[in-house]
């Protein structure tokens, strides 16, 4: 992508997805160091808390169950989640996080508030929270019908 400038697009939906592209990439390339992706960070953000099944969290995330479980085989696999029979439903999985799953999803934490620090810090201390509070209020409210990507606040 070339960087805006006068004479290129500058609409509302070039901007936003400016913003997106640049900070997913900035997001995924501080998750790597973890060895984890955006996704398996957004699924053991929302298993953290434990009771879900995988289908919930897939849900959640908007991803689809296919996804889902290659998310989860690698984090079985990487030792950081682990899937457990739910006690009322044996055919659904719950998804529980292990102890080196929750210390990565701690140092993902920091990771993901770090860069949003560096970020915000690019704006002038009075407008950031103003930021923030509009981009909440155009995702929870006009921009939160069809078509959106999920659940206000998915991370996946």
């Amino acid at each position: 992508m070339d960087l805006p400038s006068p004479g290129r697009p500058s609409g509302l939906m070039f901007l936003l997805s400016w913003a997106s592209h640049a900070l997913r990439a900035e997001h995924a390339e501080g998750l790597a160091e973890l060895g984890i992706s955006p996704r398996a960070y957004g699924v053991l953000l929302r298993a953290h808390d434990g009771g879900l099944t995988q289908r919930q969290i897939g849900e959640s995330c908007g991803v689809d169950k296919t996804t889902m479980v290659v998310t989860l085989d690698q984090l079985e696999a990487d030792g950081l989640a682990r899937r457990v029979p739910a006690p009322a439903d044996r055919r659904a999985r719950l998804v529980e996080v292990t102890p080196k799953g929750k210390r990565v999803l701690d140092q993902a934490r920091q990771v993901s508030a770090r860069i949003e620090a560096d970020v915000l810090a690019a704006l002038p201390e009075a407008e950031r929270e103003v930021f923030l509070q509009a981009i909440q209020r155009l995702v929870t409210e006009r921009l939160a019908g069809p078509g959106a990507c999920g659940p206000a606040g998915s991370v996946c």
